[in-house]
């Protein structure tokens, strides 16, 4: 073969390998940049953790969400993001272009939920809540947080987390793990806590007996006004070396709480049972809000000793056993009546 054809085959060569790399180049540009229709509806699309790019870019292409996951895969590779995608729920829409999506699924743009937990919710009641928005398993959460001594793992006072998962609303995703849940709300926690340092060492009290106690107060009034008041009762109490005498107490150790605390669970030892035990339980029995463990350390300046419901969300209080006694038998009568 002469020279001439040799160069004339090479020229043909290399002229169709640059058409067919441009083609290439342009039909992998046009997946990327064309999304799979004008219009569409959001659509849930989960990336489950061990998922590698071919599962993902696969089951993107039979979402209906790109054309080509063989396009998708190599711009991926080439712009170095295949480690850097991050499991979780996204809502991705047809509309989309696949480079939009790439960007979320590597930056992590995943779907939060507003969860909020309520003032003086447990840890179980927590594990109910988290489940219920299927951001993890309430096995999987109570299995973290009832680890031995995983109050020490935060710096805290046994026994367990109780009191210290601050009550609030949280943006959480799905795919987080037991642990990051955990860290949020202890953070919160010490945000919210940390301008009270100064007034804790003044108190005289720890911060895990301002925790119990707020918590007691949290579980004893839903009236912002009283807390103080409740507050003030319990302080007063425990000076005098008296049993704080709390239902809420009582309840949190029982194990078959029906709704109805008996004469023999009052009777009853436990821990937790404040008309058995002197002073404060083991630890907090519910997780307290800023304003009850504020109260506790601001009460109002009472001699108040006891109070008892009026069955309208407030509290009669007292200074004497007698006055108390007095204010049973009114109030009781009263709730019969409304009962009848």
């Amino acid at each position: 073969m002469s020279v001439f054809k040799i160069k004339k085959v090479l020229i043909i060569s290399v002229t169709i390998s640059i058409l067919a790399v441009a083609g290439i180049i342009t039909g992998t540009g046009f997946y990327l940049t064309a999304p799979m229709a004008h219009h569409g509806d959001n659509r849930v699309f989960i990336i489950q953790s061990g998922m590698n790019l071919r599962n993902i870019s696969d089951l993107l292409e039979k979402e209906g969400l790109i054309r080509s996951s063989l396009a998708f895969m190599i711009r991926v590779r080439l712009k170095g993001m295949g480690r850097m995608i991050k499991a979780g729920e996204y809502s991705l829409n047809p509309s989309m272009t696949p480079e939009r999506i790439m960007e979320m699924i590597t930056r992590g743009e995943v779907v939060a939920y507003n969860v909020t937990i309520p003032e003086g919710f447990t840890i179980a009641q927590i594990a109910d809540v988290l489940s219920s928005y299927s951001l993890i398993t309430k096995e999987e959460f109570l299995q973290y947080v009832n680890q031995h001594d995983i109050e020490k793992m935060y710096g805290f006072i046994g026994p367990g987390l109780e009191g210290y998962l601050y009550p609030d609303t949280y943006r959480f995703a799905r795919g987080l793990s037991a642990k990051a849940i955990v860290d949020a709300m202890i953070m919160r926690f010490r945000t919210i806590t940390a301008p009270l340092e100064g007034r804790i060492l003044e108190s005289g009290i720890n911060l895990h007996e301002v925790i119990t106690l707020a918590s007691i107060v949290e579980k004893e009034t839903g009236n912002p006004d009283e807390r103080p008041l409740i507050a003030s009762v319990f302080l007063n109490r425990l000076k005098k070396n008296m049993r704080l005498d709390s239902d809420p107490t009582v309840i949190y150790g029982m194990k078959d709480y029906s709704g109805n605390i008996r004469k023999k669970d009052l009777a009853a030892y436990s821990p937790y049972n404040t008309y058995v035990i002197k002073g404060l339980p083991p630890g907090p029995i519910a997780n307290p809000g800023y304003h009850s463990i504020k109260a506790v350390l601001f009460p109002a300046d009472t001699e108040f000793l006891y109070f008892v419901s009026k069955n309208d969300g407030s509290h009669h209080f007292s200074k004497g056993l007698a006055e108390h006694n007095r204010a049973v038998r009114i109030y009781q009568k009263n709730a019969l009546k409304t009962k009848n």
